[in-house]
């Protein structure tokens, strides 16, 4: 009782519950170390009857929609150099696109999450490729993104980079007030994809954080990059997005008036997402 109820041992469970880990027990009784209480390890039967429980239910066809549908998603920002040790990027937490990479893989999906830098954990049996700069994070799609039935794009990606990496630090110049660095465009990863003669997923998703105008800017977006939708969110509001667990979004499409979703967990958001991108598949 005393070992199980440990903090070292509460907090391993804690880790090994977020990823979705299956526990059985423990139950209460007599142990070997002479104590009474929680601890004792379950009944074989028990046990067995667990596992035959989750196997029959995640083996259910009609439980699983996506099931042999393949889903690649990207994530989290991305960083582009100034000098060695100092860059420009997003803020994004990859919340909502690890949230959206766990509820697609929980409906059967093969998933592969194209991740920036962020300080998640994804869960197992999800395919990650991490990232740190834009082209990065387009090379990886590349490399994934044919057979894909969806491709969503959550990232937070920065619009642009150094023109000239600095190889050395950039020292402070007495009596410079200001410092010029010269940026070119990154590779718009949503449109690449949008634009694709072959290999086009069915459905291409675009991500639009905004702060005013949110649907004449999620309209534009959504023609632009030729995607099927985009999901947009107002990022002013300082309750939601950004470190958040919760958040709210409105999805657009070219043949469908627009859905509200939220202010709700980001997890349930991308339930509603998935349940939406199933009607269209």
């Amino acid at each position: 009782m005393y070992m199980y109820k440990n903090p070292a041992t509460i907090e391993n469970i804690d880790v090994l519950k977020n990823r979705n880990y299956l526990f059985v027990g423990p139950n209460s009784g007599s142990q070997a170390c002479g104590d009474v209480g929680l601890g004792r390890m379950s009944e074989p039967e028990e046990i067995f009857e667990n596992i035959q429980n989750f196997f029959s239910a995640t083996n259910k066809v009609n439980n699983l929609p996506l099931l042999n549908k393949k889903v690649v998603i990207t994530a989290g920002p991305t960083r582009e150099s100034i000098d060695p040790v100092r860059y420009i990027t997003n803020k994004s937490s990859g919340k909502m696109g690890y949230a959206l990479a766990q509820i697609a893989k929980d409906l059967g999906a093969s998933v592969t999450l194209v991740s920036g830098p962020v300080n998640i954990t994804a869960s197992q049996n999800i395919n990650l490729c991490k990232v740190t700069t834009a082209d990065e994070m387009l090379e990886c799609v590349k490399e994934n993104i044919k057979e894909t039935d969806i491709f969503i794009a959550c990232a937070a990606v920065a619009d642009y980079k150094l023109q000239n990496i600095s190889t050395q630090k950039i020292k402070k110049i007495s009596g410079q007030n200001t410092l010029t660095l010269n940026l070119i465009e990154n590779p718009d990863i949503l449109a690449h994809v949008g634009h694709m003669e072959q290999d086009r997923p069915k459905l291409v998703v675009g991500f639009a954080a905004e702060t005013q105008n949110l649907e004449e800017y999620a309209l534009k977006k959504l023609d632009k990059k030729n995607a099927d939708m985009i999901i947009a969110n107002n990022v002013s509001n300082k309750n939601i997005g950004f470190d958040s667990d919760k958040n709210e979004v409105i999805i657009f499409s070219k043949e469908n008036t627009p859905i509200h979703i939220g202010p709700i967990s980001k997890l349930k958001i991308s339930a509603e997402i998935f349940n939406y991108l199933l009607t269209k598949l």
